[in-house]
């Protein structure tokens, strides 16, 4: 039972069950507990112990009802056949049986896999498919392309060369039976394909998903497909979190940083230098302050949704964070972030500035005339747009002085660099003032210049 729980542990990490090694032993001890005999009360157990959500719940029920539809692997399954045939005439007919239909019991000399099929005992093929399942590896399946793979693998454990051999006899001595057994044969392939296609929903699940999110993280977010924007979302989401994972406001873990030598030998003087008293040397940490300026305009409305959400992760992980959008003129948009849901705060502020045209210097004027006040020697700012103005003056004069007033200034644009600098773009000219300028035109680039900025102070 527990390597059955070890890959139903793989299955529920698959359906985006989040099992560490600690809880993956609560739940064996649980399981040591009430015993696996009602799979009600197993299931219980299981969810009680793993589910740390609703929607987890929902996920590891449903997971759970997929991964024990079939017996658990029996190891002593082989010799039981085996004892089975040879006291046939003692035990009481399985259900489905040969002896129900009134047929004769398979003759001596087959192996055990024929005689397994001829009785048609269904309880012990489902054990004898379930325990070649773990012969063969089944939960590492992670591809559509490997089903024939395992499906051959799970046969050959179960005896599948001596069966062709038992056929060919039987092909030449009784063909009638031989009939029977291809018959019987073909139907355990099929047994053998559905338990492969359902090996496959349990464990390749994660692989496919993490495949299909990786594909994601690197596609252009301009060209992002109407069917792909959840996944996005999603996405997004998912970086968001383990931002505030790693970077989270309450920092329960104290660093003392190195032990101070010197001090600590002059606070134990009295005791002959028996150090008593320790003295640590403590590394100062600059507390984050953060000024966000995003560019919802008609000609980065594709991709200002996913700044808006990393933009709104920000508040979440950092305390002190003013957020501004713009297209032709600039608003903070900080309480907006910080009172509503990501969806209910990009549609609220794509209601008040987005999809406008662009005028970068109108918004800079803005941002001076009302908000130049919120920038200090210690404040990052991070301006998220593609840096195109329609050809209006880009008063690059007031990104200076933003630039002079604050730590650091940090330009992200969705835009290959080959495109700087045509058309309408004033990137070139902004890029002398900003102290970093990067390419952020999919969702690992956002990720990473965003982790970047927030591991500057901790």
């Amino acid at each position: 039972m527990r390597e059955n729980l070890h890959r139903f542990f793989r299955a529920a990490r698959g359906v985006g069950v989040h099992v560490s090694p600690a809880e993956s032993i609560d739940a064996m001890r649980a399981v040591a507990k009430v015993g696996i005999s009602d799979r009600a009360v197993l299931r219980d157990a299981l969810l009680l112990t793993l589910a740390k959500s609703q929607d987890e719940k929902l996920a590891l029920g449903d997971c759970f009802d997929l991964f024990f539809s079939q017996p658990e692997p029996r190891q002593d399954q082989p010799e039981a056949a085996n004892d089975d045939a040879a006291q046939g005439e003692d035990q009481p007919p399985s259900s489905g049986s040969a002896r129900e239909a009134g047929e004769a019991q398979p003759p001596e000399g087959l192996g055990p896999l024929a005689q397994m099929l001829l009785s048609q005992d269904r309880n012990a093929i489902a054990a004898a498919i379930a325990s070649a399942s773990g012969a063969a590896s089944l939960s590492d399946i992670r591809y559509s392309t490997q089903r024939g793979i395992f499906s051959s693998r799970i046969l050959d454990a179960m005896g599948l060369q001596r069966l062709r051999d038992d056929l060919d006899e039987l092909t030449a001595t009784n063909p009638a039976l031989a009939e029977r057994l291809r018959a019987a044969l073909d139907a355990l392939r099929e047994a053998v394909r559905d338990t492969v296609s359902q090996g496959l929903a349990l464990y390749a699940r994660e692989e496919a998903e993490n495949l299909r999110n990786e594909i994601l993280r690197n596609a252009p977010l301009a060209r992002i497909e109407r069917r792909q924007v959840a996944e996005m979302h999603a996405l997004i989401r998912q970086i968001a979190r383990r931002l505030r994972e790693r970077y989270s406001k309450p920092r329960k873990r104290q660093r003392r940083g190195h032990l101070d030598v010197r001090r600590t030998l002059r606070r134990n003087a009295a005791w002959g230098g028996v150090p008593f008293l320790t003295a640590w040397k403590r590394k100062h940490r600059e507390r984050p302050k953060i000024v966000a300026i995003c560019d919802v305009s008609g000609s980065v409305a594709q991709v200002s949704d996913f700044f808006l959400l990393l933009i709104h992760s920000l508040h979440e992980v950092v305390d002190d964070v003013r957020s501004f959008a713009f297209s032709s003129h600039l608003i903070e948009v900080s309480e907006i972030l910080e009172k509503n849901s990501p969806e209910e705060a990009m549609a609220e502020i794509m209601s008040k500035v987005g999809f406008g045209s662009s005028d970068y210097g109108s918004s800079l004027v803005d941002f001076e005339k009302d908000f130049m006040s919120t920038l200090t020697p210690r404040t990052t700012v991070i301006m998220l747009g593609d840096a195109r103005s329609n050809n209006l003056d880009p008063r690059a004069d007031i990104l200076r002085r933003i630039s002079e007033r604050s730590k650091r200034l940090v330009w992200l644009n969705p835009e290959g660099r080959l495109a700087w600098g045509f058309g309408d773009s004033e990137m070139p000219r902004y890029a002398t003032f900003c102290t970093v300028v990067r390419q952020c035109a999919t969702a690992q680039q956002l990720e990473r210049a965003v982790s970047d900025i927030v591991a500057t102070y901790q």
